[in-house]
């Protein structure tokens, strides 16, 4: 196992960031931390990374809770992003790879090489002040890679970078899956964690709310029959498991059932109140749609 938090809980004075989390990645997994800004996804990244002590629980990397011994094998990204803005691209790459033991001359090829991967070749002599946000941003991310570590730690990777850009950084995340490595990196834009990961975590005010594929998100989501009919479909509230009924465009309502409702015997109920039905399918629920329901704005958060 790759990393292992163990019911840790951080706290700041009165103000408790994280509650209680427990949380695995294993080797070879990409791994989706997502939560709103604020639910607590950097502080726990901090404390993965020792950058922040916790106030109980613990965390293992790599098998071993003295997190120095397994830093140096971990890229880490920080959502705050910091270069030294007078250096060359290419010589702070490679500087960067030196910090985490990797020997002058082979820092400065690596770090060529992933100029030219990420087709950056002309900024390797570009001081950082002279870069754009976005291309200064990429800089960040190649000069974690230079070490060639074997877990990724991404604190919001995607943020600042152009579409064809976080095209790029999705396929380099699964490329380096591919040649063994472990990504964990946090979001709150679902469309990289839908794309890229095996798992998700959840979290909500400090809390997890979910961990698991997105099938089983699916399973846990409430089902939603969609069902197209010019008739009033009211007479199936309470009839073969349907719990509510929303319209959701011009005679398009959304039956909301219970769990292990026959869709099937939804289909006869209509047909014995004399509906029309003009379509009738199970909707897949979107990750972002299960991501506003486990972890988005609730009542209180809206107040």
């Amino acid at each position: 196992m790759v990393l292992s938090i163990n019911r840790v809980t951080k706290e700041f004075g009165d103000f408790r960031a994280v509650s209680d989390l427990s949380f695995s990645v294993d080797k070879g997994e990409i791994v989706g931390f997502l939560g709103q800004n604020g639910a607590g996804k950097t502080t726990t990244l901090r404390m993965v990374m020792d950058i922040l002590p916790v106030t109980s629980g613990s965390v293992e990397l790599f098998g071993s809770t003295d997190l120095r011994k397994g830093r140096l094998r971990v890229g880490f990204l920080p959502e705050e992003r910091g270069l030294y803005r007078k250096m060359k691209a290419i010589d702070i790459i490679a500087y960067f790879g030196r910090l985490k033991g990797v020997p002058g001359g082979k820092a400065k090829a690596k770090a060529h090489e992933l100029l030219e991967r990420f087709g950056m070749t002309q900024y390797a002599n570009n001081k950082i002040e002279t870069l754009s946000k976005g291309n200064a941003q990429k800089i960040q991310l190649l000069s974690v890679l230079t070490h060639e570590p074997e877990f990724l730690i991404l604190d919001e990777p995607f943020s600042g970078l152009d579409p064809v850009n976080q095209k790029l950084l999705e396929d380099l995340i699964g490329d380096l899956r591919d040649e063994g490595a472990t990504v964990l990196f946090s979001t709150h834009t679902m469309e990289h964690a839908e794309r890229l990961c095996d798992r998700f975590v959840m979290i909500k005010g400090g809390e997890k709310v979910f961990e698991g594929t997105i099938d089983e998100a699916r399973e846990a989501y409430e089902q939603r029959i969609i069902l197209a009919t010019p008739d009033d479909p009211s007479p199936l509230q309470g009839r073969a498991g349907v719990t509510a009924i929303t319209p959701i465009g011009r005679d398009r309502y959304a039956l909301t059932v219970s769990e292990g409702s026959d869709m099937q015997a939804v289909l006869a109920a209509c047909l014995e109140l004399g509906i029309t039905v003009k379509s009738f399918g199970l909707e897949e629920a979107s990750l972002h749609e299960i991501f506003f329901r486990f972890a988005g704005a609730g009542e209180e958060d809206a107040a």
